[in-house]
């Protein structure tokens, strides 16, 4: 199906092609929509069945996505899974985000990627990193501490659990 959905604007002011898939400005294959997301094929898919879940308000990097905002794209996107894997026939599914340019992020309008994935489809997320070495205890022990500290201490951060 292609669909016009609401209008929206860009707050970076620069132009943004996802805030034109949302005014209508282009074709999109949509999959799902409500009043506070869209879903459609990626036109660059790395498999059939890869959707995008987008935002239809512009927020750039997942650091300024409102949280009611982030928790309904992620229950959007799980409801969206295991359907997309059974239309397509994967096996297994990544969910993928790019947030910001060093994370690998092209288009600056924040979006999950969906990425229905089959045994032997050549596509890689590398993890654990090839290039990564394990740091010792005491390092992790001490860097987890630090995020932990900050998070009790962050606007808005989530409580420690007791």
């Amino acid at each position: 199906m292609h669909a016009p959905v609401h209008p929206t604007g860009v707050s970076s002011g620069h132009h943004c092609i996802f805030c034109d898939l949302i005014r209508g400005a282009a074709e999109v294959s949509m999959c799902y929509e409500d009043g506070t997301v869209i879903a459609f094929m990626d036109i660059q898919p790395v498999n059939a069945g890869h959707v995008l879940v987008v935002p239809r308000e512009h927020y750039e990097v997942l650091k300024d996505i409102p949280r009611d905002v982030g928790m309904h794209m992620y229950e959007v996107a799980t409801r969206l899974i295991p359907v997309i894997q059974q239309v397509s026939g994967a096996e297994d599914m990544n969910i993928v985000v790019n947030s910001g340019a060093a994370a690998g992020q092209n288009v600056f309008h924040y979006h999950i990627h969906l990425i229905p994935r089959r045994a032997g489809d050549g596509f890689d997320v590398p993890l654990p990193f090839p290039g990564s070495e394990m740091p010792n205890r005491h390092l992790l022990d001490a860097m987890a501490a630090r995020i932990g500290a900050a998070l009790r201490n962050h606007k808005g951060g989530v409580p420690a659990r007791s």
